[in-house]
């Protein structure tokens, strides 16, 4: 019962800090450290032929959600004793010994999330844009993989939000999903696994790499991960806003390739009343307006009630259980 009771509190934390402190240094950042354990690996991986590179990223990748999941593990797993102890013997040390616990765990957690990065660059790509269209496609590639600099100001927007409302999902609403199955760790694996996704999970060339076979099994992997979290960011949009219904929700998000990125984007499309589209590759809700500087706003307004609302129901499952146990 006690470790239950203390992930509301550790999650809670989690939030808070993101929202007061935004990201981590560089340097003690868990994600990046990730990252250059990604880098390191696809280095070796992308330059093999097609089934040993295959293979060896299938390896790599799950040696490295392995690990990252036993850190968070042990680091839960020691909170809780911790905390265990604290309440069979209440003692200033153990309960100075407790607050660091829940307080690394907090830390760890935020660090698997990031909605105020999220938000605060959608508004900086905006406002780049307001001073010149130049300004807003350098601030843009920043944020997205294509190539941005023949992008017009409506095709600058309609980028700021399909990667805002995907990364409502990636970055935040799925981190929160699965540290609310399994805690901690259920959260650091999924960043591992989006983080591999984004670094390896490229179709064909990419900066003059093949990732086609290197990184398909960590794309299939944040396939699987992101499944059920894509969907339920996508009519957890039509609850917050109530503009559109679920077939057509379901209609626009089967246009794009990505089994799941369609759903949020598709979401924030109908919701806002616009159109989104990625030229040569997809086009959603085609009868939609031009995104102009408003809707880039009432994007972030829209995805903040969003974070609120799965933050309010995953308390309320979490304590759900604790109550029961």
């Amino acid at each position: 019962m006690v470790p239950a009771w203390s992930m509301p509190l550790v999650l809670l934390l989690a939030l808070w800090i993101d929202r007061r402190f935004g990201e981590p240094p560089v340097t003690i950042h868990p994600v990046v450290w990730i990252g250059h354990y990604l880098q390191a690996c696809g280095h070796v991986t992308v330059r093999c032929p097609p089934v040993p590179a295959f293979l060896l990223g299938a390896l790599a990748w799950c040696v490295g959600a392995m690990g990252v999941g036993a850190v968070a593990w042990a680091l839960q797993a020691l909170a809780f004793w911790q905390l265990a102890r604290f309440i069979m013997q209440p003692a200033l040390e153990s309960g100075l010994a407790c607050a660091a616990l829940v307080a690394a765990m907090a830390w760890l957690t935020k660090s698997m999330l990031s909605w105020r990065m999220l938000v605060d660059e959608a508004g900086a790509v905006e406002a780049a844009l307001q001073q010149s269209l130049p300004a807003g496609r350098e601030r843009l590639s920043w944020l997205v993989s294509r190539d941005t600099a023949q992008l017009t100001a409506v095709q600058v927007r309609e980028s700021v939000i399909e990667t805002l409302a995907e990364n409502l999902n990636d970055s935040v609403l799925a981190p929160v999903f699965w540290f609310v199955l399994f805690g901690l760790p259920g959260a650091a694996v999924y960043r591992f696994a989006n983080t591999a996704d984004a670094m390896w999970g490229y179709r064909g060339n990419y900066k003059g790499q093949h990732w086609e076979w290197a990184g398909k099994w960590a794309a299939r992997a944040d396939d699987v991960l992101s499944w059920l979290p894509a969907r339920l960011t996508g009519w957890m949009l039509m609850g917050v806003t109530g503009n559109f219904g679920p077939g057509a929700l379901r209609r626009e998000a089967a246009k794009t390739p990505s089994p799941n990125s369609g759903w949020p984007m598709a979401a924030m499309a109908l919701a806002l009343g616009v159109s989104l589209s990625k030229p040569g590759v997809y086009t959603l809700n085609a009868t939609g307006r031009a995104p102009q500087a408003e809707e880039v706003l009432l994007a972030q307004k829209y995805a903040s009630k969003v974070v609120f609302a799965q933050a309010a129901c995953a308390l309320a499952a979490i304590i759900s259980v604790a109550i029961v146990w």
